[in-house]
């Protein structure tokens, strides 16, 4: 039996859970602002006081690794290291598209989600990379990559072979509606990032030994980060 808190902050939505075995045991999650440096530690107490686990009876964290935002995957990536060094817990890195598009799956597993021709649906989690450049992924129903993570300027040509293949092409995630115009042959759909698409993902890549060096981990940025110059006058 393996428990495995799940963080995920890699968008404008703080998401942490705890699962069993690949099942979600309970969850905490806030869209209010990106705050969350002080809500993902707060939620980590919450869910081990919920659930009764000690923090060392976790047998690893896993952490949204990205793409997303810098500022929000530094943060959860500093507090999962953290939590790995203090306890002496193994750290799995599981892909933000990737976990995205399971909380998809989930949804459809659970009949939230409906899709025509789901079998043959090609999934593209999108997340917002301002303006109109999202960082996305193409994969089938059955979570398996179908393209690689691009940083994609979207126009009326993006993902055009994708699209034209006969197969249903569904669009989702914190970029997904601002490029709903330019694809009016994509099927978007409701789905937020949530921690709770790390357990399945996660626990896969514990029972297959896929770990990571909690010293040297880095987000999967996929774009440098760009300082700009304040406008505002300090003197």
């Amino acid at each position: 039996m393996s428990l495995i808190l799940c963080i995920e902050t890699g968008t404008d939505i703080c998401s942490v859970g705890i699962a069993r075995d690949g099942e979600l045991l309970s969850l905490r999650e806030s869209d209010e602002g990106r705050d969350h440096a002080r809500k993902v530690g707060l939620f980590v107490d919450e869910l081990l006081r919920e659930t009764g686990i000690a923090p060392d009876e976790l047998d690893a964290v896993a952490v949204g690794k990205g793409p997303g935002s810098y500022t929000g995957l530094r943060i959860g990536v500093s507090f999962a290291k953290g939590l790995c060094y203090g306890l002496g817990k193994p750290l799995i890195a599981v892909g933000s598209l990737d976990a995205l598009t399971e909380v998809a799956r989930e949804d459809h597993e659970a009949g939230i989600l409906s899709v025509d021709d789901w079998d043959r649906a090609l999934l593209c989690p999108m997340v917002d990379a301002r303006r109109m450049e999202v960082y996305a992924q193409v994969f089938d129903s059955t979570g398996a990559a179908q393209s690689e993570v691009a940083a994609e300027v979207v126009d009326s040509e993006s993902f055009a072979a994708f699209r034209q293949s006969g197969r249903p092409f569904v669009i989702f995630g914190s970029g997904a509606r601002k490029c709903a115009g330019l694809l009016p042959d994509a099927r978007l759909v409701e789905v937020a990032p949530s921690a709770r698409g790390l357990a399945r993902l996660a626990q896969q890549a514990l029972d297959a030994g896929r770990t990571e060096d909690v010293a040297y981990f880095e987000p999967f940025y996929l774009k440098d980060f760009v300082v700009t110059a304040s406008k505002k006058k300090i003197f």
